[in-house]
């Protein structure tokens, strides 16, 4: 039975994916952005870095407008707004920004978000809400960082049913938060992945300097067990009651050229996550203000045991 449901899926997938193609985000051009620079968690390298994505973005803006594509160029003159808070935006191929939320120069508890299907700069503020939302649970000193590094699959479509994104986005996430160690080593770092983005985060989680690897509302990670996440941080994972991936069959279907399905439910005991009480919402609620999740990975991300 699992296996049928996720050959329907499948075949639901491949009908839909050329539908949908008409209105990719990665349609819109946008400029290269300039060279980095590393990055200083100090106020006024921070301030440089923000200043620099705040100018990337208005000019992407502006290739948008010129282009036709008034929504994009709205959305994008929108997050360049001055109290935004930008380490760095690239508007190629639907996007590619990180948006932090709090100081990060004095944080002593970080939390790098992870999204999943159908996030990209055109459908930007559920992620911004999610962020602010922890962020505000946090309180002081506590830094959210919403990273959309990576090209995330639409989710209906045969991307989403394979490990192909994640795999490419892995080395991308392990190298940022690499970074943001480096800049504050002093402060307890965790990542959180939200749906498909919990495969992103157990296929970088070897060497992953993190205390927490949190995964919610994940269709699976393509791997067995919390441990073969080879990963000294603690695993957790969650799924609320009422969220619509628990139909999700939990197989992996070796096909001659691909692999579909991700395996082991993370909240299965089989898996072997510390296992945290996720409330009765939905797939998109688990950062939703005053809900059960959200109040249970902010205490994770506090370094709290009884999530």
């Amino acid at each position: 039975m699992a296996l049928r449901s996720l050959l329907a899926a499948l075949v639901a997938a491949s009908v839909a994916v050329p539908m949908a193609g008409a209105a990719q985000a990665s349609a819109v051009p946008a400029p290269a952005p300039a060279a980095g620079t590393p990055l200083v968690a100090s106020p006024a390298a921070l301030a440089a870095r923000y200043a620099a994505s705040r100018e990337a973005l208005r000019t992407a803006g502006t290739v948008a407008d010129d282009h036709g594509a008034r929504a994009r160029a709205t959305a994008l003159r929108s997050m360049a707004a001055p109290d935004r808070q930008f380490l760095f935006f690239d508007g190629r191929d639907g996007g590619r920004s990180a948006e932090v939320f709090g100081d990060l120069a004095t944080a002593d508890r970080i939390a790098v978000l992870v999204p999943g299907s159908d996030t990209s700069v055109d459908q930007y503020r559920r992620l911004w809400n999610g962020a602010s939302a922890l962020h505000q649970e946090l309180g002081p000193r506590s830094a959210v960082v919403a990273w959309l590094g990576y090209r995330t699959p639409a989710m209906v479509s045969l991307a989403a049913l394979t490990a192909g994104r994640a795999t490419d986005a892995a080395p991308l996430l392990r190298r940022f938060v690499g970074e943001v160690a480096a800049a504050r080593p002093d402060a307890r770092i965790s990542v959180l992945g939200h749906s498909y983005g919990s495969v992103v985060c157990a296929l970088a989680a070897p060497d992953l300097p993190v205390a927490d690897i949190v995964l919610y509302g994940s269709p699976g990670t393509g791997l067995t067990s919390a441990a073969a996440l080879r990963t000294r941080a603690t695993v957790w994972a969650g799924r609320a009651a009422a969220d619509g991936i628990s139909r999700v069959p939990h197989v992996r279907v070796r096909l001659p050229f691909v692999t579909l399905g991700f395996g082991t439910d993370p909240v299965s005991r089989e898996f072997g996550a510390r296992v945290f009480a996720a409330g009765d919402g939905g797939h998109s609620d688990y950062l939703r203000p005053g809900s059960a999740a959200l109040r249970a990975i902010a205490r994770i991300v506090s370094g709290g045991q009884d999530a």
